[in-house]
């Protein structure tokens, strides 16, 4: 895609599942990417050897590869992770705020512990991972890009899952009103909202009987791949989508379109 060969690109939560396909993708399209992972290094070698596959078979494939750890949850890393990558890549233009967890328990019993836990990383930290990049975006002169990775949750309820949903309906709210603060400015933002995906996060796609429950929910009757998060990705981030800010794209199969009305059961005329 135009516009992304050359920039370089911070993607957080990078070394497994959608983070990291959508890290690969960016090296295919010819990006300098760094692969931010948390405590394990190791964990960087499984997204390098992806990005080797997948650059084997693409012409001018791939382009500086540069492993910044940082946990998203505490401010000092978050800063130190996106000076680290404008000064070993010479700037930054990207960031892709993909680093997320989910914690499952019924509401009035969910600790305020688990309930900041998981706050803390998906939207506050979302959040200061884009202040520090707008930062950067503004003392560089040149615009940039911001792409968050939502999920349809920040529509859907999700039961058992309050944490997870306020962050993720928390985001919709900071892509809006950072792409609207610094749309003069040059400053895109926009967010991904992937569906159903087969991710090491989602055990239960390894299980034919929930998998096949889950699919029945959604209208093309199957989930999606990270491959395909990671191609909305880059499309959001390349000149082919430069007159598009403050969106979210729902990347689900059709699971946000009220599913259940595919078969009729309203009283009708």
């Amino acid at each position: 895609m135009e516009g992304i060969k050359g920039k370089n690109v911070l993607v957080t939560g990078a070394t497994s599942g959608i983070g990291q396909a959508i890290a690969a993708r960016f090296a295919v399209e010819g990006a300098n990417v760094a692969i931010n992972y948390r405590n394990d290094p190791d964990k960087v070698k499984d997204t390098q050897e992806l990005i080797e596959q997948m650059c084997s078979q693409v012409r001018g494939c791939g382009g500086k590869e540069l492993p910044v750890e940082g946990d998203v949850s505490e401010e000092k890393d978050i800063i130190r992770m996106c000076e680290e990558v404008a000064s070993k890549l010479g700037s930054l233009d990207i960031l892709v705020n993909n680093a997320g967890i989910q914690m499952s328990a019924p509401s009035h019993e969910l600790t305020a512990a688990d309930f900041d836990k998981v706050i803390n990383v998906n939207l506050r930290g979302a959040y200061l991972c884009a202040r520090e990049a707008i930062k950067h975006f503004l003392k560089q002169g040149q615009g940039g890009i911001i792409i968050n990775v939502s999920s349809v949750h920040e529509i859907i309820p999700r039961p058992t899952y309050v944490s997870y949903s306020i962050s993720k309906g928390g985001m919709e709210n900071m892509t809006k009103t950072l792409a609207l603060e610094y749309a003069p400015q040059g400053i895109r933002v926009n967010a991904i909202a992937p569906g159903a995906t087969a991710t090491p996060i989602n055990k239960w796609t390894e299980d034919r009987q929930k998998r096949e429950e889950v699919e029945s929910h959604i209208p093309m009757r199957r989930v999606g791949t990270s491959e395909e998060m990671a191609a909305a990705t880059a499309f959001l981030a390349s000149d082919e989508a430069t007159y598009i800010t403050g969106q979210t794209l729902f990347i689900d199969g059709g699971l946000t379109l009220y599913a259940d009305f595919l078969e009729p059961w309203s009283a009708g005329e």
